[in-house]
């Protein structure tokens, strides 16, 4: 019997099994993900279970739900949107609006989960230090799978027994297709990650895959009404809604997860029986690299220009979709008074119109802060992994850190623009007041920043809260008018005090105030990083 310690845990080995010391592997990663997977998990399912009500308190009569579900058949924006009805009671309106999203929020977790504890590892060394202590080959990569698993049950157990009350069996196919979602981004990221020695980049391709997988669901919707598309079809979440919980559900569509499941698990099994701890079968371009990186600000660069690539087209793209469906705001409001009201709470009181697309340029800053946090972020990635230390034996912290800041900060205002771009051409109205509207969601965006560097430069441990408090401003913004929070709730969010553009009053005081309390907190994260130690 052989024990090694490795970090703050003890794998004891029994032999050269390929699943030996899974167990204690699983246990790890469980207790790793105490604080993230319960928030994940939480948030998911109270975006799931909080629609029935809200629906409810929207369309109050069944005469109302069904004029909804007769809109979709007309509104390919729409449906490009949230997919097609199938069903126009409480559940399946449930299912319509918020299953895709809810298995894309399934999607990250698992893909997080699963390159966190391969990939990662690896990336970092620890991964071959665990495997000197006999662990089997395979072992890393089930206990991984097992740990998606797991999130990916409790979130479908929590969606089918939320949901329970508008029907068992739509709830039970509800639940199992949303964790279906994520075990096969689960699986396709185990299979990503063999291909790069990078786990940024294997969460970027996986996060791409799963990019391409809502487009072809959204394009295959929108050329039809009732799911029927190939491209439907090609995507996962396109089998999600193809299930039909709540409308004489489709128990068959379930084999397809299994199918891609095992196909996708099998072959990362196949592919990691087959190389070396650390190595990869696509290994990464040798040096020397190209250009200049004269200055930390340029590596900064180097680092992260791939990520903000990828958020620019997405931004673009997805402020081309919000474009698109403001079109149709005013043939899905129609006469409700309650669902005008909502509109009005998030996109103020200007028309159903401007509403509407405040609305969709508050939802492109609640995203951007998730970015802006990403990308801050990034400085406790280089410090946990070590790769900072070297660097700063020849360059001050300031530096280093200020050249990671300009480009999460700078790249927030880029993304905002570009969304805004492709939110002006989608509606085909006037860019400058849309433009506009995008930079007075900056300080808002800046000041999440703002408090993730604070928190980071305070201490590298308390880093990962900044996702916290991202989390946060994203479920205010997003259920918090449907929910009717009062405003002082709703005002926890910074961006529950911007203006609401274009259409509304320009109000400058919250937009200075904003900018100043952004600088401050990061001027005092600044501070506290110049005077402690480093992670080790």
């Amino acid at each position: 019997m052989t024990t090694t310690t490795a970090g703050t845990f003890t794998v004891r080995g029994g032999g050269t099994r390929p699943l030996a010391g899974t167990g204690t592997l699983l246990r790890f990663a469980l207790r790793r993900g105490r604080m993230t997977m319960p928030l994940w998990i939480g948030v998911t399912g109270l975006l799931v279970l909080s629609l029935p009500g809200s629906l409810k308190s929207v369309y109050a009569t069944p005469a109302e739900r069904a004029d909804v579900a007769r809109q979709m058949l007309t509104n390919s924006s729409l449906r490009a949107t949230y997919g097609p009805v199938f069903s126009d009671s409480l559940g399946g309106l449930t299912a319509w609006r918020i299953g895709g999203f809810a298995g894309v929020l399934a999607a990250v977790m698992s893909l997080i989960i699963v390159v966190r504890h391969t990939r990662d590892e690896e990336e970092s060394g620890r991964q071959e230090l665990v495997s000197a202590a006999m662990v089997g080959r395979r072992a890393p990569l089930t206990a991984a799978l097992l740990a998606a698993l797991v999130a990916n049950g409790a979130l479908a157990l929590l969606v089918a027994a939320g949901l329970a009350g508008q029907g068992g069996a739509g709830a039970l196919a509800l639940g199992l297709t949303v964790g279906g979602v994520g075990m096969v981004f689960a699986t396709m990221a185990a299979l990503v990650a063999q291909f790069t020695e990078s786990a940024r980049l294997a969460k970027g391709l996986t996060g791409a895959l799963l990019g391409a997988a809502f487009v072809l669901r959204a394009a295959g919707d929108a050329a039809s009404d009732d799911g029927s598309s190939v491209l439907t079809w090609i995507s996962p979440i396109g089998w999600l809604e193809n299930i039909r919980a709540f409308a004489n559900e489709r128990w068959w569509v379930l084999a397809l997860f299994v199918a891609a499941i095992a196909a996708q698990g099998a072959a990362a099994y196949a592919l990691a029986g087959r190389r070396d701890v650390g190595m990869s079968f696509l290994p990464s371009r040798p040096g020397p690299a190209t250009g200049r990186l004269g200055a930390a600000g340029a590596l900064a660069w180097r680092l992260q220009r791939g990520a903000v690539l990828g958020w620019s087209l997405g931004f673009l793209a997805a402020g081309g979709a919000f474009g698109g469906i403001t079109k149709g705001a005013a043939d899905l409001v129609g006469d409700n008074a309650r669902t005008r009201e909502i509109i009005e709470r998030m996109g103020g009181q200007s028309g159903i119109t401007d509403a509407f697309l405040a609305a969709m340029v508050n939802m492109l800053g609640l995203v951007a802060a998730l970015y802006i946090v990403s990308s801050v972020l990034r400085l406790h990635a280089e410090e946990t992994s070590q790769r900072a230390e070297p660097l700063l034996a020849a360059v001050g912290r300031l530096r280093w850190a200020g050249g990671h800041l300009v480009i999460a900060f700078g790249g927030a205002v880029l993304i905002m623009l570009l969304g805004g771009l492709g939110l002006g051409l989608g509606h085909g109205s006037d860019l400058g007041p849309i433009l506009g509207a995008c930079l007075v969601q900056v300080p808002a965006v800046w000041t999440l920043g703002g408090l993730a560097v604070l928190l980071y430069g305070l201490s590298s441990r308390l880093a990962p809260g900044a996702w916290a408090a991202a989390g946060l401003a994203l479920l205010l913004g997003w259920i918090g008018p449907a929910l009717d929070l009062p405003q002082v709730v709703l005002g926890l969010s910074p961006f529950g005090h911007v203006s609401k553009l274009p259409g509304g009053t320009m109000a400058w005081a919250p937009v200075l105030l904003l900018t100043g309390i952004a600088t401050g907190l990061t001027a005092a994260g600044l501070v506290s990083l110049r005077r402690r130690d480093l992670r080790t």
